[in-house]
């Protein structure tokens, strides 16, 4: 029992991870209908913006825990801008061109944001300064470390936060009208524009944050490691239903949690496999993801 609480625990970090990156692929994709697969070069960003902020910081001699905090939200607003950037240069001017010439922008952009990366940042890993979340505690026969309880309390804050931006604010009741209909949306004077640019900032923003813990976690960062948790988490965006906000962060978690128990208790070596093969499950037997509802042909 203490073995499997601990995978527990295990796949509750994991999978709150993959939450949050899922969610930019849900939002971007209940707005405009498009998957950015640009969005996990945004993670390995954040990562990095990460250990340049929290490393220059604490050779200032500031507090390692102010250090942690600054460097996470100068991070997330790196991302932020960026994605930003990136949806205004790559996306915008093909909002009325066919679904395979965005499709290929996106992929052209994950290309060019993964080597921007390996060029400025170089092709080794980076080491992160694992000592200000070092350490843990015994909990009975269970383990659990400093780091595991910060990737579980700041995921949970932040979906907490954007739940309540998306569902109890003007804002998010403005991303909510432009993702049903644009045009009468419009209307109404909701600047659709801002509303894209404002989602793939929020999206890049959590990715940022992800990022981080993911680096404080392992250890190290490198310019490729958007690329599967990426491709994870947008599984996981899929499983819980494209586009659906809590069927995102319900997909990521249930993709953590297989991933650590099939490691745990059958094989390290098809973790990965058995992730996906859940994910056909679902689809086959529920296309629209767990949480998702039918859609008309023209939102497919």
């Amino acid at each position: 029992m203490d073995y499997f609480i601990q995978q527990f625990i295990n796949g509750l970090t994991l999978g709150g991870v993959y939450a949050l990156i899922a969610l930019g692929y849900t939002m971007v994709y209940g707005i405009i209908q498009l998957i950015n697969f640009a969005h996990g070069e945004f993670f390995a960003a954040g990562g990095y913006m990460g250990v340049i902020f929290i490393s220059w910081l604490a050779a200032q001699g500031v507090h390692p825990y102010l250090c942690l905090g600054i460097g996470l939200v100068l991070a997330m607003l790196y991302c932020a801008l960026l994605a930003m950037a990136v949806e205004r240069l790559a996306y915008r001017p093909l909002r009325q061109a066919s679904r395979l010439a965005v499709l290929l922008s996106a992929l052209g952009m994950s290309i060019f944001l993964q080597n921007g990366l390996m060029l400025t940042q170089g092709q080794y890993d980076v080491a992160y300064p694992t000592e200000i979340t070092a350490g843990g505690f015994q909990l009975g026969g269970l383990y659990i470390s400093y780091m595991q309880c910060l990737i579980v309390a700041l995921t949970a804050f932040l979906l907490l936060a954007l739940n309540l931006l998306v569902f109890k604010t003007r804002i998010g009741k403005a991303m909510r009208a432009t993702a049903q209909d644009k045009v009468m949306s419009a209307l109404v004077g909701i600047n659709a524009n801002h509303i894209i640019a404002l989602t793939f900032a929020i999206g890049a923003g959590l990715a940022a944050a992800a990022g981080i813990m993911v680096g404080l976690y392992y250890g190290t960062v490198s310019y490729s490691m958007g690329f599967v948790p990426g491709i994870k988490a947008f599984a996981a965006a899929v499983l819980g239903g494209i586009g659906n906000i809590t069927g995102a962060m319900l997909g990521g978690l249930i993709i953590g949690m297989v991933e650590i128990f099939a490691a745990g208790y059958i094989s390290g070596e098809y973790k990965d496999v058995f992730a996906f093969v859940i994910l056909i499950a679902v689809l086959y037997f529920k296309p629209t993801g767990i949480m998702g509802e039918n859609v008309d042909d023209t939102r497919v």
